[in-house]
């Protein structure tokens, strides 16, 4: 791949920061020390992550109060617990406000520590490395961070922007079929949801993204970074547009809280969960069958899930559903479409229509 880094930004005024996508990034501290805040770093990366990565950032941090910290890798360790092993490890550090948390991993850990960042002395510095297509893709960019609850995903967070965001490519060489497969999933949400072109693009793209073709996985990640810091500019806190970004979200959410976080990778549930919106954006008479069968397709081909497990308690699904960050005043709000590319926000949809449309197998 070329040794080019692809730049972008996302443009808050004073809170505006950096996105650089490109081979070998994480070995180049040129790429990133620029963007610690003080001395004092802690990195906090996970079991799998770290031995293949740590070493690469801990080299170009010879020079800072350093420290690390190791968790358990997977969605079932975002918790509350593993934020306090994180406040445990900044207390150890006598971390101060001008200190830095670097997240060196997946999606579960670039929430944690951005959350514990969030937290600690009412909110200090953190920088987002990204080592998943999912992470470089969506949960990298944008700010939101949070926990999970037995009672539902992500209930607990806050909203805090990193000071930027190294997507090194060469750690998607490491990442096992079915991860790299999951982040298709967001990848293919961007198109689904605002960009018709796109979704096209992915079409004719498919075979060389999923035989890794660094290009064509640059571009990918490339465009959906500048797809979501142009939403996240213009509504930061989700008060309108930003809510598109989670076409499938409430049905995958939904889907991962019932089935047990880490029984379906976050992917693989929002996968579902764009087939769901879908199919119900058909029967509400708002999108032509022909679209869902499209998005159908297109998930197919990227080996991604498209059905409810067998056996997934419909009315449970429907209950963690409502426990949904978008719902307004005890009503559900959906993201639904009509058609590729045009995602809108629906409320009012009846929950018996929900209901029925989880209980139905394919």
């Amino acid at each position: 791949m070329s040794s080019a880094v692809r730049k972008l930004a996302v443009e808050l005024g004073a809170r505006s920061y950096p996105i650089r996508i490109g081979a070998g990034l994480l070995s180049d501290p040129t790429n990133w020390r620029d963007t610690l805040s003080g001395k004092q770093v802690l990195v906090v990366s996970d079991e799998h992550v770290a031995p293949l990565y740590l070493d690469r950032v801990v080299t170009g941090l010879h020079d800072a109060a350093l420290s690390t910290l190791i968790l358990p890798a997977g969605e079932a360790h975002k918790t509350l617990d593993s934020t306090t092993r994180i406040f445990a490890a900044l207390a150890e550090l006598n971390a101060s406000r001008d200190a830095t948390i670097i997240a060196l991993g997946g999606g579960v850990i670039g929430d944690l520590a951005g959350f514990a960042a969030a937290c600690w002395m009412r909110g200090i510095a953190f920088v987002q490395m990204p080592t998943t297509l999912l992470a470089m893709v969506d949960s990298s960019v944008g700010g939101k961070t949070g926990v999970d609850l037995p009672q539902g995903k992500n209930l607990v967070g806050a909203f805090h922007q990193p000071r930027a965001v190294i997507a090194d490519t060469d750690t998607l060489s490491s990442l096992p079929d079915r991860e790299l497969r999951a982040g298709f999933a967001e990848v293919i949400k961007y198109g689904a949801l605002g960009d018709a072109q796109f979704f096209a693009w992915l079409e004719t793209h498919a075979d060389a993204l999923l035989a890794r073709d660094p290009h064509a996985l640059a571009d990918c990640i490339a465009h959906c970074c500048a797809q979501k810091a142009g939403i996240v500019a213009r509504d930061e806190t989700e008060r309108g547009e930003r809510a598109l970004l989670n076409f499938g979200h409430s049905f995958g959410h939904a889907l991962e809280t019932v089935c047990g976080y880490g029984s379906l990778l976050h992917g693989e549930a929002v996968a579902i969960g764009m087939c769901r919106a879908a199919r119900l954006s058909a029967r509400l008479g708002m999108a032509a069958d022909a679209d869902s069968q499209r998005l159908r397709d297109l998930l197919t081909r990227f080996g991604l899930p498209t059905a409810i497990p067998a056996g997934t308690d419909a009315d449970a699904l429907l209950a963690a559903m409502r426990l949904d960050k978008k719902n307004a005043s005890g009503r559900l709000r959906l993201i639904l479409w009509r058609g590729v590319g045009r995602a809108e926000i629906a409320e009012g949809v009846d929950e018996g229509t929900i209901r029925e449309l989880l209980r139905e197998s394919g």
